[in-house]
């Protein structure tokens, strides 16, 4: 069913150029992980904990993240290919369910991925409203932010046609916006710093019935969000030089990045301002930097907070469009997502349906769009992949493992624990919407079975592409 995916390509067929290396896979996953996340979600986070607990819930996130880290760690450095976990499904679940899953994946994908990405024009359009009056008001952005909202995105759409190699670059100037923007506001808050207020935790918060008990499902979710990201260097695959070692590196290095950030942040924020006025902004990290410094530099960096939300946007619907990609080239997929810019060596469909997927999603509001990216991300990707890793484990032990996932099957067992009750704690409209989602998909994929005459209307057509490409053992 599938061709080899380490980059190699036939001659009338051109292919992702590998062009990345491990500080710009670093700077990828960071930018996209960071963006406009803990600037619009520390105000949910401490309404949702009840107080300064919350700083707590940035930790366990870190922690879920770590543990399903390890799990891309092993199979990205194993499998580098562009559509990450649609190549980790496919290799996994052909056994028994054909390409079901890798289709389920990737109908899921080309909606969950930029869902998660609309969030980001969400946000910074929030953070337009402290510069530009009118932009955004308290029951979410008004028609004028949305409209700024769609042509940004459009912008980001046009910055994205261009060689991997200038991308590569692009990414890491803006990883330094989001890191001058971040500490900025860090160094903001800590110099008009209260320790008794940040940790003047609310009594009884963490007894069997506390606050932090009750909230923590709920800002799970928002944190599992602002982490989000870690894994774009594994949707890159094909496009990372030495993916080995770059993969897991970069995965590892950003999620404790992104953590020590959060943490500090938050801390800062709950020491510098009153935790009514944090619960009730829309811009808190430009409340911090006018308190500290005046309006002037509030807005100077109010504008590099918009600059590095534009950045993790553009590094999303980077990762993000080359799944469908790879799908395609399977003819699992519409056969146009194949198809490479015959210039640049992009996959023209997926920026573009991303992209536009993106632009509905900004449509809508912050929360609303977490809740169903969030609840359909774990049901048919997290969930599936921890799957993945062991049945890979047994199905190819002769695969070439460059990383092996340390202290394993602990950090499998953690995330499928963290998993399960972060779909648990999803409302049950976006549970509800996930599982209709994947029913309907279920319907589609028997409709492209038959066509195809493939499982269950023919046989699974098993091929162990990575072992076979390493000489390990027969294709089976």
């Amino acid at each position: 069913m599938s061709s080899p995916m380490t980059g190699a390509s036939t001659p009338q067929q051109p292919a992702l150029e590998r062009q990345i290396g491990p500080l710009q896979a670093t700077a990828i996953n960071m930018t996209q992980m960071c963006g406009i996340g803990p600037f619009v979600t520390i105000p949910a986070m401490v309404a949702t904990f009840g107080g300064p607990e919350a700083m707590f819930g940035w930790i366990i996130g870190a922690l879920l993240a770590l543990a399903d880290g390890l799990i891309w760690a092993e199979l990205g450095a194993a499998m580098p290919g562009a559509g990450g976990t649609y190549i980790y499904l496919r290799e996994a679940f052909q056994y028994r369910t054909g390409r079901l899953m890798p289709f389920l994946f990737v109908w899921s994908a080309v909606l969950f991925i930029p869902l998660i990405m609309s969030t980001g024009i969400i946000g910074l359009v929030q953070y337009l409203g402290y510069l530009i009056p009118g932009v955004s008001g308290d029951g979410g952005n008004t028609a004028l932010g949305k409209l700024i909202g769609v042509g940004i995105t459009l912008v980001i759409m046009a910055a994205l046609f261009r060689k991997i190699g200038q991308i590569g670059k692009l990414t890491t100037v803006l990883f330094v916006v989001m890191l001058v923007a971040v500490f900025s506001t860090i160094i903001a808050a800590y110099s008009h710093f209260s320790a008794a207020q940040a940790f003047d935790f609310t009594p009884g918060a963490f007894g069997s019935h506390g606050t932090f008990w009750a909230g923590l499902g709920a800002g799970l979710i928002i944190a599992v969000y602002d982490y989000l990201g870690y894994n774009t260097t594994a949707y890159l695959g094909g496009e990372m030089r030495d993916p080995g070692r770059t993969i897991p590196r970069s995965i590892v290095f950003s999620i404790l990045g992104i953590m020590s950030i959060y943490f500090l942040l938050q801390i800062g924020v709950l020491g510098s301002l009153p935790l009514d006025e944090i619960k009730a902004s829309t811009s808190v990290a430009s409340s911090v930097l006018e308190q500290a410094w005046g309006s002037t530099a509030a807005q100077i960096i109010t504008a590099l907070i918009v600059v590095a939300a534009i950045g993790s946007v553009f590094a999303g619907l980077l990762g993000g469009s080359r799944v469908p990609f790879e799908a395609a080239r399977d003819k699992v997929f519409l056969s146009v997502f194949a198809k490479l810019h015959p210039k640049l060596n992009l996959p023209t469909a997926g920026v573009i349906a991303m992209g536009v997927i993106t632009i509905i999603g900004s449509l809508f509001t912050l929360t609303t769009i977490i809740n169903a990216a969030v609840a359909t991300l774990v049901i048919i990707q997290s969930l599936a992949q921890v799957a993945a890793i062991v049945v890979l484990r047994r199905r190819q032990p002769n695969l070439q493992r460059p990383y092996r996932q340390w202290l394993y099957p602990v950090p499998t067992i953690v995330a499928l624990v963290g998993w399960v009750y972060v779909y648990y704690s999803a409302t049950w409209l976006s549970i509800a919407l996930s599982l209709g989602w994947i029913v309907i998909g279920c319907v589609a994929f028997l409709v492209y079975a038959k066509a195809e005459t493939t499982w269950p209307f023919g046989p699974k057509d098993i091929t162990e592409t990575f072992v076979d490409v390493r000489g390990d053992v027969t294709s089976s």
